[in-house]
């Protein structure tokens, strides 16, 4: 598959409360990046959730090639706000294309804001995912006062928004088109360009407004497993 063009910029931020999907997308994105790219590596920075990590799959992104940065060993699986040395050396790094899955609360961010230094020096792109079937972003004005916190603590600029309106397995069409409706007065409100439209594969694709960015799921929450 070409490459996208939203993924052009060598590091790829992931921004979402919690629900919202991102660490799925970020995967799906690492494995895109891997068909343009030799060289591309993926770091965990979610605090808050033990069940959707990226870092809990490490296994699968090492054997398509995937670098991932975890933590030391005996605190991989710990609900800190744990930064390895080694993610602002992925940052620095020009040889890898860098994605980012950055917790989905105010800490999250405040980790993000403490590597702003070194990544307003390369170039980023930094995506605010949108669920609006979440109680966190059930409303357009409470997803703008997150946008806008988040952004702050961060101390990045919220470059795209991405429409990842969704049930799980009851997903239906007319619940993304509803993503699509809602996620442009979102970015009416902030100024923020809407970049893509999720669609879980297998999920019957109708016209939308948005480029369509087909997901493949990887994650499960603990009543699936």
């Amino acid at each position: 598959m070409k490459l996208l063009p939203w993924f052009e910029n060598r590091i790829l931020i992931f921004m979402g409360m919690f629900g919202s999907g991102k660490t799925e997308i970020a995967l799906n994105v690492a494995f895109h990046l891997k068909e343009s790219f030799e060289k591309v590596a993926i770091a965990d920075i979610d605090v808050i959730s033990p069940y959707f990590r990226s870092r809990d799959h490490t296994a699968e992104l090492e054997k398509k090639g995937i670098k991932v940065i975890t933590p030391p060993g005996q605190l991989m699986h710990a609900d800190l706000p744990i930064i390895s040395p080694a993610v602002r050396g992925f940052i620095e790094n020009n040889e890898y294309r860098l994605v980012l899955d950055v917790g989905g609360n105010d800490d999250g961010a405040v980790v993000l804001g403490s590597l702003s230094y070194l990544l307003k020096k390369v170039n980023v792109s930094t995506f605010f995912v949108i669920n609006p079937f979440r109680p966190f972003t059930d409303t357009v004005q409470k997803t703008v006062e997150h946008i806008e916190r988040l952004s702050s603590k961060a101390r990045m600029k919220i470059d795209y928004l991405i429409n990842n309106a969704n049930l799980g397995n009851e997903t239906t069409p007319e619940n993304v088109k509803y993503g699509e409706k809602f996620i442009k007065e979102v970015s009416k409100a902030t100024e923020i360009p809407v970049a893509m439209t999720i669609v879980i594969d297998g999920l019957k694709e109708e016209k939308l407004q948005f480029p369509v960015f087909n997901l493949k799921k990887h994650l499960k929450t603990p009543w699936e497993v």
